[in-house]
């Protein structure tokens, strides 16, 4: 994929003296005072922010912040605390700017940090008036937010088309290096791990992995519908058996290409969904009509586990089985391990595998951890994202 790299930009001096708009992500939890309990988006922002700055550009940043009603300013939606985070990590006082689309005073060295920009009327739906009044604001526009690249707004896309240059940060450029060396070139065998509690929710993550993985391993409520169109019989396990033809239709899409669908051979189940349920190991085949399926098996776990340490390549969303409740997190914890043993490139994303990669401490082991939760599954879908398309295209035009 071709883009322009802010890096490139920065290293040949093209951004000295200029005005660089930088779109973060800067959207982090907060508690009900106002203060933030989560900083890592705020600290992923800084490598860009400081960039810029060591360019000698004068740098302006902007991010959402929740969901705010556009031209309705509440106190809650207010980036106030970001600013003061940031200062912080930056070691310098960050200006927090309200009302700022008509114009921005800033000189180089400089850096503000623009209010929320979901409150800016036009920027959900990307108006091109707005759009173009954002462009006028700088020479130089950088996506840095990946989170939001599967999203058309004001400030992700509307922007990029009218800036005179458009780019991609740090960050978003290492997710479409990453991306691009899991899914585009993969190293072989290509293996992914798709997971949730539906088939639904990732039917078309799975369609569109079908045509190019080695191994699909399902997980949860998804390998329970899959375990359903292999004849086998899961109990009252969530599942979906409206979706029986759908996961029949991947079976053999990868059957077709020599690949598979491993089917767990056994599985941990319990009576009831609860923390302290008694568990029990059962053979796939001896699941009785009262059992909830909670995890897969230790001889499934140990199967998968002996085939993402050979794998080229891993791609993983979702945890396997309820990973929070001790007696059903060893599939997960199986498979965590066996991903950190492997040699395998390996790129990680959604918000529950993010929280198993921590809870097993395996950050340094995964070969890329993606930041964004619905970009992550729409590229996974096969989707082209409009940031990487509008990007792509300004690109071309230099």
């Amino acid at each position: 994929m071709n883009v322009i790299r802010f890096s490139d930009l920065c290293a040949s001096g093209q951004a000295r003296d200029k005005r660089v708009f930088i779109r973060a992500d800067l959207n982090v939890p907060q508690d009900d005072a106002g203060h933030i309990t989560e900083d890592t988006r705020i600290r992923a922002s800084v490598p860009c922010i400081q960039m810029a700055l060591q360019a000698g550009a004068a740098v302006m940043v902007t991010s959402h912040l929740g969901r705010p009603t556009e031209g309705e300013f509440k106190p809650e939606d207010s980036l106030a605390p970001v600013a003061k985070r940031l200062g912080e990590l930056l070691g310098r006082d960050v200006p927090l700017v309200s009302n700022w689309v008509d114009g921005v005073t800033i000189a180089p060295g400089q850096v503000v940090l623009l209010e929320n920009c979901r409150l800016n009327v036009g920027e959900k739906k990307n108006k091109e008036e707005l759009a173009r009044k954002l462009a006028a604001l700088c020479d130089i526009f950088v996506h840095d937010a990946f989170g939001t690249a599967h999203r058309a707004e004001g400030t992700t896309y509307g922007i990029a088309q009218y800036a005179p240059v458009a780019c991609a940060g740090p960050l978003l450029a290492a997710e479409i290096d990453a991306i691009t060396q899991a899914l585009a070139n993969p190293k072989r065998p290509l293996a992914a791990i798709v997971a949730g509690s539906k088939v639904s929710t990732k039917l078309t993550i799975l369609q569109s992995l079908a045509k190019n993985v080695d191994q699909l391993i399902v997980g949860g409520g998804i390998a329970n519908t899959f375990m359903l169109a292999a004849g086998l019989k899961i109990g009252k396990s969530l599942a979906e058996p409206d979706l029986l033809g759908e996961a029949t239709a991947v079976i053999a899409a990868m059957k077709a290409r020599g690949a598979e669908v491993p089917i767990p051979t056994d599985v941990v189940v319990a009576k009831t969904f609860a923390v302290d349920a008694p568990a029990t190991v059962k053979k796939a085949t001896e699941v009785a009509d009262d059992d909830l399926i909670l995890d897969i098996g230790p001889e499934t776990a140990a199967r998968l586990a002996t085939q993402l340490k050979a794998a080229g390549t891993i791609v993983w969303n979702g945890p396997v089985g309820v990973f929070e409740f001790p007696a059903f997190e060893n599939g997960t914890k199986v498979i965590a391990q066996a991903i950190a043993e492997s040699s395998a490139f390996s790129i990680a994303g959604g918000g529950d595998t993010l929280a198993a990669i921590a809870k097993y401490g395996i950050e340094k082991q995964v070969g890329y951890i993606s930041t964004g939760g619905g970009a992550f599954l729409e590229v996974l879908e096969g989707k082209t994202l409009p940031a990487f398309e509008i990007l792509s295209r300004r690109a071309s035009e230099q």
